[in-house]
């Protein structure tokens, strides 16, 4: 059973494993949130709509239902628990280490269940989601 790195931040989550103590780092699964990337107004297909009632001069529609990137990046919190959950559940890390932009760190211990954050060995609070796995090695102590 190995040592897990999650490296994530609002649209990408990425798991490595370390064999060893000091071994590099070997990616096992890359999780991403595509919607995360867009810009809030392309979030939406058009603008609120119009009231034509003739009693009702100027006032626009809104729609409440559009979505938003703080619901986005909390549903891709969720789902990056939930791998890791399953993962959890068929044995396959002893050990987890968390390294998240501080906004999406917040998300994820949000919703981690009680078993696994047993199993969090240390958070780092950086957004290392875009760097190359000797570069996110470097975050990490030197054992694992």
């Amino acid at each position: 059973m190995s040592t897990w790195i999650l490296v994530a931040d609002k649209s990408r989550a990425r798991i490595f494993a370390a064999d060893k103590a000091a071994s590099p780092l070997h990616e096992v699964r890359t999780l991403t949130s595509p919607e995360a990337r867009l810009h809030e107004g392309d979030l939406v297909s058009d603008r609120a709509g119009q009231d034509r009632n003739p009693s009702v001069i100027g006032h626009g529609l809104n729609s409440e239902n559009r979505p938003h990137k703080h619901d986005i990046a909390e549903r891709f919190a969720a789902q990056v628990c939930e791998a890791l959950e399953d993962a959890r559940n068929q044995g396959l890390f002893r050990k987890l280490y968390v390294i998240a932009a501080p906004a999406f760190l917040g998300m994820l211990r949000h919703h981690q269940s009680p078993t696994l954050r047993q199993l969090i060995a240390a958070e780092i609070d950086k957004s290392l989601a875009g760097l190359d796995p000797a570069a996110i090695r470097k975050a990490l102590p030197d054992i694992l």
